[in-house]
């Protein structure tokens, strides 16, 4: 129980903080502040789709509908994240390039995904039997799985994109913010983690709650 309290208490401290404790980027200004915001809602959107993947080869290894539910619910919270981090960067875009959507190929990368995981929540809408429906989900999710590191991370970086590419790690490899940066970014991140496993937890149990109800 402590985490869950340690994760508000986090949140709202990094809320505060990104407005006080680091310096705006110098080019940006102060639309640099949703950068604490965006960038660990990406990352914990990936995180997400990861579990889904992992909790989906899980059900096809034991045929176990809890894992089949811990699945749906971790690629849930996971577009959930992802639409946070769309629609921040959109601000970020309007802001910086004048325009909320230009096509930037992280911009496309993040759309692709998006329309990846909503193709999933409609195949479990359109089979009607559990089992069925149960491992179509869980074979998707594992190929949606290999796709999910190549659109964050691989194919936005083979294109000349706006979006600024050394913001925490340099070109050498080297961390690249500054001690209020990096510990404004690492509690929020920290923060969107605990929180992410929080929402896990509350809608695992709401839906073993419906389950029962339904059976």
């Amino acid at each position: 129980m402590w985490w869950k309290y340690l994760a508000g208490t986090l949140l709202a401290a990094v809320s505060v903080a990104v407005f006080i404790l680091p310096p705006p980027q110098a080019q940006i200004g102060e639309a640099s502040r949703i950068f604490f915001f965006h960038v660990p809602a990406a990352l914990i959107g990936f995180v997400g789709f990861v579990f889904s993947a992992v909790y989906g080869a899980r059900y096809l290894q034991r045929r176990d509908p809890a894992f089949d539910r811990k699945a749906a619910v971790a690629a849930e919270i996971g577009l959930t994240f992802t639409i946070i981090a769309t629609f921040t960067g959109a601000i970020f875009s309007r802001v910086t390039w004048g325009m909320f959507w230009n096509w930037d190929p992280r911009q496309t990368s993040i759309l692709a995904v998006l329309l990846i995981y909503g193709a999933y929540f409609a195949l479990r809408q359109a089979v009607p039997f559990r089992d069925t429906r149960a491992r179509l989900s869980a074979v998707y999710l594992l190929l949606a799985g290999v796709l999910v590191p190549l659109l964050f991370f691989v194919l936005p970086r083979l294109y000349p994109s706006l979006h600024p590419n050394n913001s925490l790690v340099s070109g050498g490899g080297e961390f690249a913010m500054t001690l209020p940066v990096g510990l404004t970014f690492g509690a929020s991140l920290l923060s969107f983690l605990l929180l992410y496993f929080w929402l896990h937890q509350l809608a695992d149990r709401a839906g073993r709650i419906t389950e029962k109800l339904e059976s």
